[in-house]
């Protein structure tokens, strides 16, 4: 048995078999497609590739929180069994999901006086989430306690950068996450938009290139200037939403021109690619400054 259960949801997308491997629990954000609800895990009622399909089909899709009450079971059950909890959720400035989960944690920490459930605002999405996780798996290994792991989780995630392309800024208008005139300034034809999760874990347009391929040679420039003088990392997560060969051409340009251990890609499930649409290439690294020193240093004018 691990130390303490890593917990995360649905937003992550981390394949099942890291899962499995690692001990992980998942708990699932709900999502609709045509008014049809699917609550249980996207991998048990619709598959990523049926779900993408049917978006490009015109089929409108979208999310909905995690309730107070869904937390206070999933908690309380680790509670009775005093077995010590980490959870990492979806951005606290993408969904009301977090907040929801503070609700829950203060209900069952009143009823079980002492029990060490610790929940984490990732400010962060798809795979800025799984290399949160992995970072937790690794500390966990190390020995570290499901507090000490949080701790230094609240530490580490400021500097965690995402980045990614979409091909229609509209679904991320329409779910909420990113303004009418934002959307509209990156929508000219033949300009991909790049955005990124802020220090706030909001959605930012931050600049427009001219093509895909310029798009995705850009993310790799972005992630070159911020570790610079020392071009090595351990883990890079690629997530995609149905365009596994502009996430593998991401992959071999990184490989290529930086030292990096390990390179994880991973499909976008309906929780993410409600909002972001077919078409979207997202990177997550480990930066060697803080989100707003990187935002200061690279996008103020």
């Amino acid at each position: 048995m691990t130390p303490f259960k890593i917990m995360v949801d649905t937003s992550c997308d981390l394949p099942h078999e890291y899962m499995v491997e690692h001990d992980i629990a998942m708990i699932p954000i709900p999502f609709h497609i045509d008014e049809v609800e699917h609550s249980g895990g996207h991998w048990q009622e619709i598959t990523d590739k049926e779900f993408y399909t049917a978006l490009s089909n015109g089929s409108v899709a979208g999310t909905a929180l995690i309730n107070p009450d869904t937390f206070v079971r999933e908690f309380s059950e680790f509670a009775e069994r005093g077995e010590d909890l980490l959870v990492i959720l979806l951005s606290s400035g993408l969904s009301g999901t977090f907040q929801n989960s503070a609700i829950a944690l203060d209900e069952v920490k009143n009823k079980y006086a002492g029990c060490n459930i610790y929940v984490i605002d990732s400010i962060n999405a798809a795979g800025g989430i799984g290399l949160l996780t992995s970072l937790a798996v690794g500390k966990r290994a190390e020995g570290l306690s499901a507090g000490e792991t949080a701790e230094w989780l609240e530490k580490k995630k400021h500097s965690c950068i995402s980045l990614f392309t979409v091909d229609d800024l509209m679904y991320l208008h329409r779910g909420g996450r990113l303004s009418k005139v934002s959307a509209i300034a990156g929508s000219i034809i033949g300009i991909k938009p790049l955005l990124n999760v802020a220090p706030d874990g909001t959605l930012k347009l931050k600049d427009r290139v001219r093509g895909r391929k310029g798009a995705i040679k850009t993310l790799v420039s972005q992630i070159k200037r911020s570790l610079v003088p020392d071009p090595s990392l351990d883990t890079v997560f690629i997530s995609h939403s149905d365009c596994f060969d502009d996430a593998e051409a991401l992959s071999g340009m990184l490989k290529s021109s930086l030292s990096i251990k390990e390179v994880i890609i991973t499909m976008m499930g309906p929780v993410i690619g409600a909002h972001v649409g077919p078409g979207t290439v997202a990177l997550f690294f480990e930066a060697d400054m803080e989100r707003g020193e990187y935002e200061r240093k690279y996008y103020e004018k």
